[in-house]
């Protein structure tokens, strides 16, 4: 069986005709492109710098809603509304001991 060749997903309207590029193809979110056809040269935009891209914690920033949920969740496990292990269930309630 022969591999599916990667070709340029762009379609140029005013020709109504897709790319099919073979070169120096990149990957981005729509598909592979071509140098022409990247989201940015559509769009008139430079490319941006070569870079390591997103910072690592980039999504992973704590938020104050983390907290409350975690709140929530440890409640619900002491209560035993949420399943999940015995350990986690008689830390949950060793520690609602030492609260009280």
């Amino acid at each position: 069986m022969k591999a599916k060749e990667l070709r340029c997903g762009h379609f140029i309207g005013a020709e109504q005709r897709h790319c099919h590029s073979t070169r120096n193809l990149r990957e981005y979110l729509p598909g592979y492109r071509c140098p022409a056809h990247t989201p940015a040269a559509v769009a008139g935009r430079p490319e941006p710098p070569e870079g390591e891209g997103p910072l690592p914690g980039a999504w992973t920033t704590p938020t104050p809603d983390a907290a409350s949920w975690a709140a929530i969740d440890a409640r619900h496990i002491r209560s035993g509304k949420r399943r999940s292990n015995t350990t986690d269930y008689r830390a949950a309630k060793a520690a609602e001991r030492r609260t009280a």
